[in-house]
């Protein structure tokens, strides 16, 4: 069974920084393609980043030089750094496959207000 437990969210202040944590079990990131997703108030659920098996990533636009997506295998985490945050920002950031499984974790509420 899958599990998936996100951390690290907050209140934050425009141009502020968070970084984003996800311990996974049930499943070896090292073997898929791994993603940060987002939902924000009202909003379908987005990805947002990924990074693939041999280590390139890739980002929405938005959020493209703000954010960086990293793993590490041995612990089997996932990362978000997230840096100069935006209002937009603001959501519940989720981890999980690329695409995205059967199973979700409850994710991390992200704020970005003044």
């Amino acid at each position: 069974q899958v599990q998936l437990v996100e951390s690290g969210g907050g209140l934050v202040q425009p141009g502020g920084s968070l970084r984003l944590s996800c311990v996974m079990s049930g499943i070896s990131i090292s073997i898929y393609p791994m993603g940060w997703y987002r939902q924000a108030p009202g909003k379908r659920r987005e990805l947002v980043a990924t990074i693939f098996i041999y280590g390139n990533t890739n980002y929405i636009d938005s959020v493209k030089a703000r954010f960086t997506i990293s793993r590490d295998s041995a612990s089997n985490m996932l990362y978000l750094q997230m840096n100069s945050l935006k209002p937009e920002d603001t959501a519940v950031y989720y981890c999980n496959t690329v695409p995205g499984g059967q199973e979700w974790g409850q994710g991390t509420q992200v704020t970005v207000s003044s």
